[in-house]
């Protein structure tokens, strides 16, 4: 047992672990038979809707990456990880610059039946084609979109996209889709071709990205504000049942195409090798129903995977020290046959700052200052020790691991605790508490009160009670704004927090997408501090444009350095998960930089592994 678990959560846990253990292990498996299909389980936090150009979280795009397909995607067995076509005929063809591609469509890809398409099929099933993947890829620009996916759309630089949206801003009138560019040119019914205002050679990442789907005009058109509730794609999955926060289930798509499972892991990859052998040659997707539960509290998503009605489950830290104690499954699951799934992700949990915020935003050496002192003052390491029992490392850089520019052996201040140095700069730089109540004020003699947004979760709660003692460490009082995570969301992106800690995670496996939360563009999008550095946006075209190699390795230095002098985010940790797996579901692998794995896994009644 851990020794940061107190005795009275360890008694919980334990009596938890207990009760469930002595139900059957295959509980859910004679319904399942019974109705004659094979239905994949799950639990999941909050959703926001199911649009992949308007949603930015995981939680959502984990059900977009299922509805709606992309031009590539990542072998699921190949580490380091490896891109291959999805709709797309084969990977992208490159000019000798790295400025212009040309990307063929597989013909014969049908969207999922809708009543918007009645007018042009005739009946007859919609194909995808190379006109709708350049609507898709235009509604990312789209300012009424919205969309999270537009920074790093606009950091590819599609030649004449970005104009296109500065006309649409500055005349406020509708985008205008049907206007051609020279970046994004439809050669024939299958043929794309892509032309970028600069260098770019690591381009075809991006179209693997969840954000680049593609969706078709007439759904989208049809629906307007309601896109995010009603999905077509050409995925091997539909929308069936959604109940906000409460339910989403995922129904085989029919017009779905014949694929075949496959995949490339290394020769002396065990593992993956076993994986390959079992499923290979299998028609995707191997289940006929997914039906995810939303359940924003981690003891009832852990108690309802013990008790067999969920066949995965991302375990919540607080219960690492029962299903792993030491490190290794706990002897009565391993009985049971269920698996665990370990990783660091290329995943980052931070506290963002608002950088257009009067008290802590700002680029002067006081404001500065603040935020590096809070920065100092925020105990990472008890944080992993205490509230995620140990599933976490301290991050130094927005690079993360798994990502190239990515170093073991870089430290920085970032993850340095120091409530001595927090007060000393406090100090230095005029947060001085001059009225003896032991509270700082401003440089300027105010009062001041940090905000910090957060959600009702009882997991939450702890996170808070730690900061609140950190920040009263050093005389800085703080207050909580509770609301459910979409809301808080939607209010970062529109800059109206001051405060607020999420996580990232990075969809592709270059070290700019880290970075491009620095990206002054990208405010309002994946910039939710709404950071504007000249010289960190020059940098990151830069790195954006040169090839792999020690030039780009140095600019990677230098980027990750600025983070840490300027602060808008204080960098907390890059996460570990553990899934969880019961012995019926065969084929499951961690995703790094994808979402896409309900297809890839199957539902093997009185199977043990």
């Amino acid at each position: 047992m851990s020794r940061a678990m107190n005795r009275r959560q360890a008694a919980l846990h334990a009596a938890a672990l207990a009760a469930a253990v002595p139900l059957p292990a295959l509980a859910s498996e004679p319904a399942r038979a019974a109705a004659g299909l094979k239905v994949l389980r799950l639990a999941s936090e909050s959703e926001t809707g199911f649009d992949p150009a308007r949603v930015g979280d995981v939680r959502s795009l984990r059900i977009t990456s299922h509805i709606f397909e992309t031009l590539l995607e990542f072998d699921p067995l190949a580490r380091p990880v490896k891109l291959r076509p999805r709709t797309a005929l084969a990977l992208p063809e490159p000019s000798e610059d790295f400025r212009v591609w040309t990307v063929r469509l597989k013909p014969g890809i049908h969207f999922t039946d809708d009543p918007a398409f009645r007018a042009t099929t005739a009946g007859s099933p919609r194909e995808l084609v190379a006109a709708d993947v350049a609507y898709s890829l235009k509604r990312l620009a789209d300012p009424a979109t919205k969309s999270p996916g537009w920074s790093a759309a606009e950091q590819i630089g599609i030649a004449g996209l970005a104009a296109l949206r500065r006309e649409a801003i500055e005349r406020k009138q509708p985008f205008a889709y049907d206007r051609p560019i020279k970046g994004l040119q439809v050669m024939d019914r299958h043929t794309l071709r892509f032309e970028l205002e600069a260098v770019r050679p690591r381009f075809p990442q991006w179209l693997a990205s969840a954000s680049t789907a593609t969706v078709a005009r007439e759904v989208i058109e049809a629906h307007g504000e309601l896109s995010m509730q009603h999905p077509v794609g050409t995925g091997p999955f539909r929308l069936a049942e959604w109940r906000r926060s409460s339910r989403i289930v995922l129904d085989r798509n029919p017009r779905f195409r014949t694929v075949l499972y496959d995949a490339e892991p290394a020769a002396d990859d065990i593992e993956g090798q076993a994986l390959l052998a079992r499923l290979k040659g299998r028609r995707l997707p191997m289940v006929d129903r997914v039906e995810i539960d939303v359940i924003d509290e981690k003891q009832p998503m852990w108690l309802a995977f013990l008790n067999g009605d969920h066949d995965w489950v991302e375990l919540p830290d607080g219960f690492l020290p029962v299903a792993l104690p030491g490190g290794q499954l706990a002897p009565n699951l391993r009985k049971r046959g269920i698996r665990a799934d370990r990783a660091v992700l290329p995943s980052t949990y931070y506290t963002m700052f608002n950088m257009e915020h009067p008290l802590v935003g700002g680029y002067t050496p006081a404001r500065v200052a603040l935020r590096r002192a809070i920065g100092l003052a925020i105990d990472v390491r008890r944080e992993i020790e205490l509230l995620r029992h140990g599933s976490a490392v301290a991050a130094q850089s927005p690079v993360a691991v798994h990502l190239s520019g990515f170093h073991p052996a870089w430290k920085s201040e970032m993850s340095e605790y120091s409530p001595a140095r927090a007060r000393a700069l406090l100090e230095l730089y005029g947060w001085r508490d001059r009225d003896g109540d032991g509270w700082r004020e401003t440089p300027e003699g105010q009062p001041f009160v940090l905000e910090m947004a957060t959600q009702p979760a009882q997991e939450m709660r702890r996170f808070d009670e730690l900061m609140k003692r950190d920040m009263s460490a050093i005389g800085l009082r703080i207050v909580f704004r509770t609301a459910q995570w979409p809301e808080q969301y939607k209010a970062a992106r529109a800059g109206k927090l001051m405060l607020w800690s999420v996580s990232g995670r990075a969809s592709a496996p270059d070290g700019i997408e880290g970075l491009l939360r620095y990206e002054g563009k990208a405010s309002g999008g994946i910039n939710l501090a709404r950071f504007d550095l000249p010289e960190m946006n020059a940098t990151l075209e830069r790195l954006q444009a040169l090839p792999d190699g020690p030039e780009r390795e140095a600019l990677f230095d230098h980027a990750k350095r600025m983070t840490v002098a300027w602060m808008p985010y204080k960098l907390r940790t890059h996460l570990a998960a553990t899934a969880l797996v019961q012995p019926w579901l065969v084929g499951y692998r961690r995703p790094l930089f994808w979402n896409n794995w309900f297809e890839s896994v199957d539902i093997e009644h009185g199977r043990t592994g």
